[in-house]
């Protein structure tokens, strides 16, 4: 069975932490939800907030909310460039051994030591829905999407599963730009190994393999 997945294009944006957003805009100050975002409790803010890194300095960054337990900066490859900090592709959450850079709300800044990362490319989706689509929580699968003249397949896509989430798949805007997509874009699952896992540094060298015999 295929179930088509609506592919949302994630631009650069902050997940703060309670004290780093007090530290910011004042002792006691919360979040003000601007708007509601696809995931179920997840929201768009007024506030924002300018990050600085040892090269760049992106202005006006959007801040999501409800509150993180730790504050995380989720950018493009293109981005981590400009701001001058390696690029380290990495589940949300997952923070450990990242960059830092440098937050900054007019005169009030906040150094974080870690917590910049190039979000791996993923879908949400419920137990149902992973039910119906032979998969499993974590599991990392390929999704074909076309569009005129520029279809392509993602690889290592991971899959999180909670009854939750409501079905996505979120890109970064350089994976969204590699595609002309129309006004809804969207993807299925390809199957393309039979084992829920694989190594893609792997199948390159068997198919390099196979080029020199």
């Amino acid at each position: 069975m295929s179930i088509k997945i609506p592919i949302e294009i994630s631009a650069r944006h902050i997940h703060v932490s309670q004290k780093d957003f007090e530290s910011l805009f004042g002792k006691g100050k919360t979040l003000t939800p601007k708007k509601e975002l696809s995931q179920p409790g997840q929201y768009l803010a007024e506030e924002r907030i300018t990050i600085q890194g040892p090269r760049g300095t992106f202005e006006n960054v959007a801040v999501l909310g409800p509150f993180r337990k730790n504050t995380q900066v989720e950018l493009s490859i293109t981005d981590t460039k400009k701001l001058g900090v390696p690029y380290i592709i990495r589940q949300s959450g997952d923070i450990a051994a990242t960059p830092g850079c440098t937050l900054v709300n007019g005169e009030h800044t906040v150094d974080i030591t870690d917590g910049v990362i190039v979000a791996k490319r993923h879908i949400h989706m419920t137990p149902r829905e992973a039910m119906l689509l032979h998969v499993e929580d974590n599991d990392i699968v390929f999704v074909l999407t076309t569009s005129y003249e520029r279809s392509l397949i993602y690889a290592d896509v991971v899959v999180r599963v909670s009854p939750d989430f409501r079905l996505a798949m979120h890109v970064d805007t350089d994976e969204g730009n590699a595609f002309a997509s129309d006004a809804e874009p969207f993807g299925v699952l390809l199957k393309l190994f039979d084992s829920k896992q694989y190594s893609m540094d792997k199948w390159v060298n068997e198919v390099l393999e196979g080029i020199k015999r």
